[in-house]
């Protein structure tokens, strides 16, 4: 079992994991030793436990807020594929405009007349 040196809050401790999971330690204590830098500089010197103990709870404040806003967004996402299902389920009907056929009978009497007259100004000249 590996055994790291680890430094948090300008302290080192020796902590043991379980093979390949070096780096996830270390990222761990990475934010661990951010949140007791900010206790320190605020604070300032305090006892390991007590500087260890806070550090601790304000990540979980922040792993608290961060599940928050994902159930959050997961309803959301659930919102908007229950809408999306809806849509398909059901798709809205688009109105297409149709030009009634008086209008195109209309138009076709028109083409007509204009090939006739295009025919009896070629015929004279």
């Amino acid at each position: 079992m590996p055994e790291l040196k680890i430094s948090v809050g300008g302290r080192d401790f020796e902590v043991a994991c379980q093979e390949g999971e070096e780096h996830f330690l270390r990222t761990a204590a990475a934010m661990l030793d951010g949140e007791a830098s900010v206790l320190i500089s605020q604070i300032g010197r305090m006892p390991d436990a007590r500087m260890l103990l806070m550090s601790g709870l304000m990540l979980a404040d922040k792993t608290a807020g961060m599940e928050d806003q994902l159930r959050a967004a997961l309803a959301r996402i659930a919102e908007i594929e229950a809408d999306l299902d809806a849509l398909r389920a059901n798709p809205p009907k688009v109105e297409v405009p149709v030009i009634p056929s008086a209008v195109t009978d209309t138009l076709a009497e028109i083409a007509a007349r204009a090939e006739a007259l295009a025919d009896k100004v070629e015929d004279e000249a």
